[in-house]
């Protein structure tokens, strides 16, 4: 209850501090007339869009299972997420389109160091917030606010190109670099879309755990789950901040129905220790039935 708290009300914050970023960054275009700096003021105002999306889907993927979904809503967390990717795509879309006429006429930027400090501040701005929600992101298992935090942290190496690039186009007198510098950040934040969907697509099409998490998972099945002889068939899947995790337990056939359970419980909570969320459902199964699928080795046992 304290994780989905915490979570939520950080999604709420990022509203108005995308708000406050993107005012930042359209005023430093304002003053300057730089492309590039309306490239950035561009990508920001998806950083608004998303910031409302992300904390309404995690509003609801906090929602407890219900009739209509007993597994719970876990999954819209990725539907933000892979929307977030699409908006990433198109900002870098609008940013080329607004660059590539000025690679034909390119102006030197207005009062270039007031734009640039402006635009600086705002980049401050967003690598801590984003540095926030890709920890706190990552601590309690929110794809939403993942993508949100890697969002906008490409957001920040897009405002350091940015200020890089006009320090040099001001310096030398080279007015091309301003639009030339908008096109590279175009590519760059592509690049950041295409993960941000793709990583979120796995979370769709049911994943399985990451590897170190699954061998996290086999360790607590040999640690705890002496008394049984076989454990197969083992699945897993994750949704947002839940790991569904399935498999057989094999046990002697006199073992009575108490000693199971008793295993049953040490290999869940063991489970839980090292996968917290973890929902498990285990199938016990008296010796002699066909073993197949994935094995897990067995203190003690052949397996």
């Amino acid at each position: 209850m304290e994780d989905r708290r915490i979570v939520e009300r950080l999604a709420l914050w990022g509203i108005p501090v995308s708000l406050l970023v993107l005012g930042l960054k359209l005023t430093a275009w304002w003053v300057t007339g730089s492309v590039a700096l309306l490239s950035d003021g561009l990508e920001s105002l998806v950083n608004v869009v998303a910031a409302f999306i992300a904390y309404f889907v995690i509003r609801y993927a906090q929602r407890p299972a219900d009739e209509d979904h007993q597994f719970g809503h876990h999954k819209a967390e990725y539907l933000s997420a892979v929307v977030e990717g699409v908006l990433i795509v198109v900002a870098a879309l609008l940013i080329i389109q607004e660059a590539w006429p000025a690679l034909a006429a390119p102006t030197l930027p207005e009062t270039p160091w007031l734009g640039l400090a402006i635009n600086a501040a705002a980049g401050v701005i967003n690598a801590v917030w984003a540095t926030i929600l890709i920890r706190v992101g990552t601590t309690h298992r929110s794809p939403a606010m993942k993508a949100d935090g890697h969002h906008i942290m490409s957001d920040v190496v897009t405002s350091g190109g940015v200020f890089i690039g006009l320090v040099l186009a001001v310096l030398t007198g080279y007015a091309v670099l301003d639009p030339l510098l908008a096109v590279i950040v175009a590519c760059n934040i592509l690049w950041q879309g295409y993960k941000v969907i793709s990583h979120s697509l796995g979370g769709l099409m049911d994943k399985a755990l990451e590897p170190e998490e699954a061998a996290a998972v086999r360790e607590m099945i040999t640690a705890h789950s002496t008394g049984a002889l076989d454990v197969h068939d083992l699945k897993s899947r994750r949704a947002g901040s839940v790991a569904f995790i399935d498999f057989h337990l094999v046990v002697p056939e006199t073992m009575t129905v108490r000693e199971a359970h008793d295993i049953c419980d040490r290999l869940e909570e063991g489970i839980k220790s090292a996968i917290p969320g973890a929902i498990l459902a285990i199938h016990v199964e008296p010796e002699g039935e066909n073993a197949h699928g994935v094995k897990v080795e067995i203190e003690g046992t052949n397996t």
